[in-house]
């Protein structure tokens, strides 16, 4: 029987969660990572060692069946550690967006990631153990004009993980929250917000780094980690500041030039 414990990771082809799964292959998790692009599988081919198995699921989580895909595939296998890291921006002005492309936002973000929790978060509670990541965001803390169903569903999951943990504080599972600013990833590209200002900035943060601090603070079973100095002053006035203003502020971040 292998004896290595056994992590999920979602939304794990490129960026954040790319470099969450190689933090769990590196201390000798073995992995089930999902994405819905075929680079799952050159992610998969980058982590595999001969001490640590990978497996990979190609399915869009934005849809109750991927979702359900995911949780077939984990089946009765006790999860050590699940890092819910899915998710998708989306630019413009709320009223000009898609609404479809709106709420597959919601899909993805909240929807399939509550679902995803609630199935393997049971299996913890049950056995007494384990260890949940939840990828938020410092976007979560303002009204994010030109970006609002986005920091919207970042808000809900900032919340949600402090409840959930408050829940489960004496069920030996930790949740842990991770709050990313502008991190160099496709982020910007996939949500069309290459033409603003925080998208064609140079100043983002290198995913490796965020993703070993949120790796590091679940591993410790601490609340939450925001990565980043700025982001943690962001976070710091957030409740200080009027959401007024705040809402203009990101409005320079995140308006079509």
């Amino acid at each position: 029987m292998n004896a290595n414990p056994f992590a999920v990771v979602t939304g794990a082809s490129t960026g954040i969660g790319f470099e969450l799964a190689k933090c769990c292959a590196h201390d000798g998790y073995d992995l089930l990572i999902c994405a819905d692009e075929p680079e799952i599988e050159q992610a998969a081919e980058a982590l595999r060692d001969e001490t640590v198995a990978v497996e990979t699921l190609m399915a869009d989580l934005g849809t109750r069946e991927g979702t359900a895909a995911l949780c077939e595939a984990i089946a009765d296998r006790p999860v050590d550690a699940l890092l819910a890291n899915a998710g998708r921006g989306l630019g413009d002005a709320f009223l000009d967006e898609d609404l479809d492309k709106a709420v597959d936002v919601i899909d993805l973000n909240v929807v399939s990631t509550i679902a995803l929790i609630h199935d393997v978060g049971r299996q913890m509670r049950a056995r007494g153990s384990g260890k949940i990541l939840i990828t938020g965001s410092v976007a979560g803390f303002m009204p994010g004009s030109f970006q609002a169903v986005y920091n919207g569903t970042k808000a809900f999951l900032d919340s949600f993980s402090w409840a959930l943990r408050n829940e489960l504080k004496e069920r030996g599972v930790t949740v842990t929250c991770l709050m990313p600013g502008p991190t160099e990833t496709e982020f910007f590209n996939r949500a069309g917000m290459q033409d603003t200002k925080i998208g064609s900035s140079d100043d983002k943060d290198d995913p490796a780094k965020v993703a070993r601090q949120g790796y590091e603070a679940m591993e410790e079973g601490v609340s939450g980690v925001t990565v980043g100095f700025m982001n943690k002053v962001q976070t710091t006035f957030a409740g200080i500041i009027p959401d007024s203003v705040l809402a203009e502020m990101h409005r320079r971040m995140a308006e079509p030039q």
